[in-house]
């Protein structure tokens, strides 16, 4: 199997995990970053379609920290209370860490070994939008599992106010 092949079935799969997480998880910032992360991933699929077709790429232009961050902007009165979150919660946050991790690592490896630039245009946008996806999934479960420290550190509440 070609590593275009692969990828576009890691993104299949990253669409369906995150789909289905997106049902389990109970926090409602929770659930519209899995289908927001679901929906970067379908426009992987259309990016790597393309090139499969040999088509030219379309770099649909996405940027998930800016969309995540107004999520959790327009839910901030929810975002403070304190959450009991359900180890299960933790766990699809985990997952969906090391599926980002392990894509980001396989993108590194074969953009160096695919022959065409359009093909290393591909990767190389894949990564920037897999990087963005982990430091969006790492955040988030620091915050789920340690809602006040995170609060502290990230938006130093307790030095400013």
């Amino acid at each position: 199997m070609k590593s275009i092949e692969i990828a576009l079935k890691m993104e299949t799969d990253a669409v369906k995990f995150y789909t289905e997480a997106s049902q389990k998880v109970f926090h409602p910032a929770g659930k519209k970053m899995f289908l927001t992360i679901a929906e970067d991933e379908k426009n992987h699929i259309k990016m790597i379609e393309e090139v499969l077709k040999g088509l030219e790429l379309t770099i649909r232009e996405a940027n998930p920290i800016k969309t995540v961050k107004t999520i959790f902007e327009e839910m901030k009165d929810q975002m403070m209370e304190r959450l009991k979150v359900e180890e299960d919660e933790l766990e699809a946050f985990r997952i969906a860490m090391e599926m980002e991790k392990e894509g980001i690592e396989f993108y590194k490896k074969v953009k160096n070994e695919v022959n065409t630039e359009k093909e290393k245009k591909l990767f190389e946008r894949l990564i920037y939008e897999e990087e963005q996806h982990y430091k969006i999934f790492s955040e988030t479960y620091t915050f789920l599992k340690d809602t006040g420290n995170w609060f502290m550190w990230k938006e130093f509440s307790i030095v400013e106010g």
